[in-house]
């Protein structure tokens, strides 16, 4: 049965589609990349997805539940996590501080400060540099760390599907592979769902797991990543050679 499913999905900004229907699924626990250039509709989707901007038609389910328009605060507490591009941390607050803001929509719960100092432990052991400098204000973070924090700020919500945006947008090579070095043991031991968008299809060849490519709004390529990446067919897709 899928964790998420796309029906159909288009997403318009005034006269301009930049999602044009679209449809996929996902399994529990696998891994996905959206690959593809500029303005392919990468983040839309994503955005789309994670109840940010409410598709113009088609259908998104997930968990079970028809999610299509609905707020990014329900689709959160039915498990998925978003971490938009541009790491976006509260930079007076402290690294601890920041993570903690990620329980926030479980304060009503009677176990939420034993659940949240769990969380917290398992972010910490993810992440130790973050444990290390817990009481630094986020701000004076490198960017590294910060896309580290807001990757754990995610998985303070206990999710059961992360949707990254250009996690290694702004990144020195050697710091986005520290970066999906986590990512990956995390994927492992808890056995999360990540749809993960990145401009370049290289990435994705390196991490493995599932690779769609979108260009002009739409998936023009859906495959195994590495597969992929032995086929000529994925440089002819990114850049359309062979369109009249």
């Amino acid at each position: 049965m899928s964790l998420l499913a796309v029906s159909n999905v288009s997403i318009r900004y005034g006269r301009l589609t930049a999602v044009r229907n679209v449809s996929f699924t996902m399994a529990e626990s696998e891994t996905l990349f959206i690959t593809g250039p500029n303005g392919a509709g990468k983040s839309s989707l994503l955005r789309a997805i994670a109840g940010v901007t409410p598709p113009a038609q088609g259908r998104i389910d997930f968990a079970d539940h028809d999610v299509t328009g609905q707020s990014p605060e329900r689709i959160a507490r039915l498990g998925l996590s978003m971490v938009p591009e541009g790491r976006d941390v509260f930079g007076s607050l402290t690294i601890e501080e920041n993570l903690m803001v990620g329980t926030g929509m479980h304060a009503r719960e009677s176990n939420w400060r034993a659940r949240a100092a769990s969380e917290l432990e398992a972010v910490y052991a993810t992440f130790p540099i973050l444990k290390d400098r817990r009481h630094a204000q986020a701000g004076l973070l490198s960017g590294g760390q910060q896309q580290m924090l807001v990757i754990g700020r995610a998985l303070m919500t206990h999710p059961r599907l992360v949707a990254i945006d250009e996690p290694s947008l702004g990144l020195a090579p050697n710091i986005t592979d520290q970066v999906y070095e986590r990512l990956i043991a995390l994927q492992a031991m808890r056995k999360l769902t990540l749809l993960i968008v990145e401009q370049s299809s290289t990435r994705a060849m390196m991490v493995g797991g599932r690779m769609m490519l979108m260009r002009g709004g739409e998936i023009v390529l859906d495959g195994d990543a590495r597969e992929l990446g032995r086929s000529e067919a994925i440089e002819a897709a990114y850049f359309g050679y062979g369109e009249h």
